[in-house]
């Protein structure tokens, strides 16, 4: 019985064909002996392949690891963020008070000072009315012309007061004293025996003045009259203390 092969003449063909269907036919009872082998090979390549998607999505290079690292990097820097924007609200809330505290402290010192100043320009003003009360009292005084008892005290007393304005010494003893030796306290005593009345000029008035030492020293805003009391005693005085230094050191004919 001829052989499948032998129309095939190349001897060297024949071999190589057999033995590529020997091959083929191992081939064959390997797929035959394993059995599902191919399911197995593609159980396989879905298991790689899920493993290289878990690899893939836990590897720190993945988008979504990324995604989540972002997110995390975020939620930190906004925590950091609070945690920073809380401690400045603190400290601005705490220069807050202590700006309200400076402020009431200055306020308060503030409405002392105030108080004290308008203590101190009540007091003032009150000070300044009583001082203007009483120089208005004293330019009443000063303007109301006193009066005197027509008696020799009177007339020594405003003699003196006279005196006074325009600096003239003397004391009521001394000007009394030689008022009594001179006159006996008339004003209108006259000596018309001595050498002044020999002269043409007696001496006159209670401190015996001759009519030219009169009139050399007579102060004005007194009678001309040399008889006139007070301006007797003024012109008089005068004179002494021109000469004499005060009627108080005269004690005799001067």
């Amino acid at each position: 019985m001829p052989s499948i092969l032998g129309y095939v003449r190349n001897p060297k063909f024949t071999r190589i064909s057999a033995a590529g269907i020997s091959a083929a036919g191992a081939a064959a009872l390997a797929f035959t002996v394993i059995p599902g082998s191919a399911d197995a090979g593609d159980k396989s390549q879905s298991a790689a392949k899920k493993v290289t998607a878990s690899q893939k999505s836990s590897s720190p290079d993945s988008p979504r690891d990324r995604a989540e690292l972002k997110a995390a990097k975020q939620g930190t820097l906004d925590s950091d963020v609070q945690r920073s924007g809380d401690v400045v609200a603190a400290q601005k809330e705490g220069v807050a008070k202590q700006k309200a505290v400076a402020s009431e402290r200055a306020a308060a010192v503030k409405e002392q000072a105030d108080k004290k100043i308008a203590a101190a320009e009540k007091a003032e003003k009150e000070r300044k009315a009583e001082a203007k009360a009483k120089a208005s009292r004293d330019a009443k005084r000063a303007a109301a012309k006193p009066t005197y008892p027509n008696n020799l005290d009177g007339w020594i007393r405003e003699a003196m007061a006279i005196m006074k304005k325009h600096n003239i010494p003397g004391s009521y003893e001394g000007i009394k004293r030689n008022i009594i030796r001179e006159s006996g306290g008339n004003p209108n005593a006259v000596n018309n025996w001595d050498i002044n009345a020999q002269n043409g000029t007696p001496s006159k008035g209670l401190l015996q003045t001759i009519k030219p030492t009169f009139d050399a020293y007579h102060v004005e805003g007194t009678s001309t009259d040399m008889t006139d009391p007070v301006a007797n005693i003024v012109a008089a005085c005068n004179y002494a203390a021109d000469r004499y230094g005060s009627m108080d050191n005269v004690n005799s004919a001067y």
